[in-house]
């Protein structure tokens, strides 16, 4: 008989709709681990952390949070803020200090469009589209460099200055792993989205290690594409896309933008990966906390189980993780859904009918 492989997953539900996808999501594994004749479990451990820990506390998380975290095997996050703390606060206190810490530098954020949800692109109803974006998920835009300084002046006085970072070191990695993602897809091509017509320093960097990079891999197509041109080419010809690869910003925004394309937020999973296995790598939904219909049942859960699919492929279980795919796309195809995406179903209903495609 082999021994069971347990998987120890640190929950981190955080705020709003996240403790419900969060919910939804454990289960949904719980039941694919029941499934699995023994082959692997998963030993949950759930943490407080959040806006309202910091409203008790005056804390996001523990001050030793981090060390407490680093010996899981995964994280598993539901989202962060909420109205009486400043987003900023609860962002860079919570989920920037885990990532940042951890070094999870490549953050990965498939488009996927599932059957029985309607696209806002027509091109969609007849063309079949599935795109990936890598972003780098560790400097770039979201440094934390900077300050506010000269309030003294008075009012209308004071300065504030955002710097942006960019390395070889850290364009280098986040591309070589967009360009070995590109080499286990059908479409193998890469597209670097830059800006380098106007920044002239940071962004010149990320062009010349681009082409210094795909050098080394002359099987993969590539393509480097200024991030404006890029949000219209999301839209207009979105069939010409496989992986993209842009830094902390502007993958963040154009994500986003393809997961509205696909659909709704609510459906969009991600993952914050840690490549060399140093430390715990993160997997969330994209979706915010949503305080407008938190604690309603309302919120959508497929993009939580998703990020829950990433979390499998990450251990290995790729069958696995391709059976709740396959659950995700009967559920959406059999028109459960819920209120985002033209439904009526609630998180339960969801969540319930996942549950019980694993186990037809």
């Amino acid at each position: 008989m082999t021994e069971t492989k347990t998987f120890r997953i640190a929950a981190i539900p955080a705020d709003g709709v996240g403790t419900e996808v969060v919910a939804a999501g454990r289960a949904v594994l719980d039941a694919l681990a029941a499934d699995s004749q023994g082959a692997f479990a998963f030993d949950w451990q759930e943490f407080p952390w959040g806006c309202d820990y910091y409203r008790r506390t005056g804390k996001m998380i523990d001050d030793d949070g981090l060390e407490q975290l680093k010996d899981f095997d995964a994280l598993y996050f539901g989202a962060v803020g909420w109205p009486s703390v400043p987003d900023h606060i609860s962002l860079w206190g919570l989920r920037l200090k885990i990532c940042q810490n951890f070094d999870q530098w490549a953050n990965v954020r498939p488009v996927h469009f599932l059957p029985g949800v309607q696209s806002p692109l027509r091109k969609a109803d007849d063309t079949e589209l599935d795109w990936v974006v890598v972003r780098e998920n560790s400097e770039g835009e979201y440094a934390g460099l900077g300050g506010r300084n000269l309030s003294g002046r008075g009012p209308g006085g004071e300065v504030a200055i955002q710097s942006a970072l960019f390395t070889e070191v850290g364009c280098e990695r986040i591309m070589r792993f967009a360009f070995d993602l590109a080499r286990t897809r059908t479409h193998r091509k890469v597209s670097s989205v830059t800006k380098s017509n106007a920044q002239q320093y940071g962004m010149v960097l990320w062009d010349d290690v681009f082409k210094r990079v795909a050098a080394d891999y002359p099987d993969v197509e590539t393509e480097s594409v200024l991030v404006d041109a890029m949000s219209a080419k999301f839209v207009l010809k979105p069939e010409d896309l496989s992986v993209v690869v842009a830094s902390n910003l502007n993958a963040d925004i154009l994500s986003d933008l393809g997961s509205a394309l696909a659909g709704s937020l609510g459906l969009a999973a991600s993952a914050n990966l840690n490549p060399e296995r140093r430390f715990p790598s993160m997997f969330e939904p994209v979706h915010g906390s949503a305080p407008d219909i938190a604690g309603q049942g309302l919120a959508n859960p497929v993009g939580a189980v998703g990020s829950a699919a990433l979390m499998l492929e990450h251990f290995g279980l790729t069958e696995q993780a391709a059976r709740l795919h396959k659950a995700i796309e009967a559920t959406t195809a059999a028109g459960i859904l819920t209120r985002d995406v033209g439904g009526t179903a609630t998180t339960d209903e969801v969540t319930k009918a996942l549950i019980d495609t694993l186990n037809g």
